[in-house]
């Protein structure tokens, strides 16, 4: 449902819209833009809250990011060098708190001034002290990817980014392409959330040549969300939802 669909274009107040819904329905699940207003909506809810998008984080894409690189590493996962390259937006912090949960060797390279959120870079350090993690944040993005056995990209203009053409002219020393992934390891598998602006921040021969590891990707975003409903529904309800 749009926010069309919904009485918050006629002015109602988010709390009103989730304590509503939360009569209707069993979860919600919120692709939007600004973070502040999903968490007033999560604070009023009484089911669970899934988000599936903010301009802060986006969760939801970084566990299907991980098994990704799971099913491809196994055992040697917590031992490679993940680096992401690009913009420092919601998929770079959201990445930085995943890679310190999962205990993973996270090199994030974005230009000065376009660096992911300092919230989630503490989380994600503290974090990674916990489960032997390492992440790094530079502005160069051959130290990232060297010896690296993925690379990650996302966009450069994400939804609601209002310095799309500003910020381009930054970030085009940090396309992944040939000459950037001639320093990463032999085998390195390349990963992309989607859409892919092919010749901005991936260039459309290196896009089809990693193919499968990047729609691999995109097929894991509906088994890492089929698993997250069933745990949160599962604790919320209970055996509500068991079968006889």
């Amino acid at each position: 449902m749009t926010s069309s669909q919904l009485q918050i274009s006629r002015g109602e107040d988010v709390r009103d819209t989730a304590r509503t819904l939360s009569r209707y329905l069993d979860g919600i699940v919120v692709r939007t833009y600004a973070h502040a207003w999903l968490e007033e909506l999560a604070k009023f809810a009484s089911v669970p809250v899934i988000n599936a998008l903010t301009d802060f984080s986006h969760p939801c894409q970084i566990l299907a990011d991980v098994q990704t690189v799971y099913e491809y590493f196994g055992d040697r996962t917590k031992d490679i060098k993940i680096a992401y390259v690009g913009d420092g937006n919601n998929v770079a912090n959201s990445l930085l708190v995943g890679a310190g949960l999962f205990g993973l060797k996270l090199y994030v390279a974005t230009p000065s001034g376009y660096e992911p959120n300092a919230k989630a870079y503490k989380l994600g350090r503290e974090l990674a002290e916990q489960t032997g993690g390492r992440i790094e944040l530079t502005n160069d993005p051959v130290e990232a990817v060297r010896n690296a056995s993925v690379v990650y990209t996302d966009v450069w203009v994400s939804m609601g980014d209002h310095d799309g053409e500003n910020k381009i002219q930054f970030l085009k020393p940090f396309q992944v392409n040939e000459k950037l992934l001639s320093y990463a390891e032999p085998d390195v598998k390349v990963l992309h959330c989607l859409p892919a602006k092919k010749g901005q921040e991936i260039t459309e021969e290196v896009f089809e040549k990693h193919s499968e590891e990047i729609f691999n990707q995109a097929e894991n975003r509906l088994w890492a969300q089929m698993s997250l409903m069933d745990k949160l529904f599962g604790e919320f309800f209970g055996d509500r939802n068991s079968s006889p």
